[in-house]
């Protein structure tokens, strides 16, 4: 399946309908996909980043603002006790919003995502198609190449705009216990990172 037929289908979602008519401001910033070879955990969703209204911006007393932000006129103080943070780069802005994530194959339904950390991933902008079927086919090419006998079990695939280029960040599941960590130039239909790892080699990064 191709990716715009994905993103069509939840344009045409109420769900969606309805979120994008409450959040105007809200953009897409990345999508998530797993396809299942052995087994039914296919999953397709995509992510919103949604910026927070500022009447609903958080704030905080004159004594709490560190000096810095006055310095750098990012706080525009009043003559009350109390001071609104005054947005004035898309970094603040982005600091101060939620995630969205719509699951395609739950009825395109819209659950908060917890963010890790403070970065916020670009904008992503569908102007583009590709089919999964032929991003496998590149990933079966070069496991020929390197001589891998292993067949893929399980893909996850993680799509975000890195640095300005439409990039699927993958790992893949083949047989023997083994990853692959794969990513793909989209728009160029290249894989331009491709590294064996093991399963064992999974475990320890998460008991770390």
């Amino acid at each position: 399946m191709n990716i715009q037929f994905y993103y069509e289908k939840l344009q045409n979602s109420k769900e969606y309908q309805k979120f994008v008519k409450e959040n105007p401001k809200a953009f897409l910033c990345s999508g998530f996909f797993i396809i299942d070879k052995k087994g039914s955990e296919n999953k397709q969703h995509f992510d919103f980043y949604c910026i927070l209204p500022s009447n609903k911006l958080p704030t905080c007393s004159r004594s709490q603002i560190n000096k810095n932000f006055f310095n750098d006129n990012h706080v525009s103080a009043k003559k009350s006790d109390e001071v609104d943070f005054e947005v004035n780069n898309e970094r603040d802005v982005k600091q101060r919003g939620k995630l969205f994530s719509f699951e395609l194959e739950n009825n395109c339904n819209k659950v908060e995502v917890e963010q890790i950390g403070k970065k916020v991933l670009e904008k992503l902008e569908l102007s583009f198609d590709f089919d999964f079927k032929e991003i496998e086919k590149l990933i079966l090419d070069k496991m020929n190449a390197e001589k891998m006998n292993s067949k893929i079990e399980k893909m996850l695939f993680s799509l975000q705009n890195i640095k300005g280029k439409n990039m699927l960040i993958g790992t893949i599941f083949i047989s023997m216990f083994g990853l692959l960590q794969v990513h793909v130039d989209v728009e160029k239909n290249k894989v331009i990172l491709f590294e064996k790892k093991s399963f064992f080699d999974m475990i320890k990064v998460v008991k770390k």
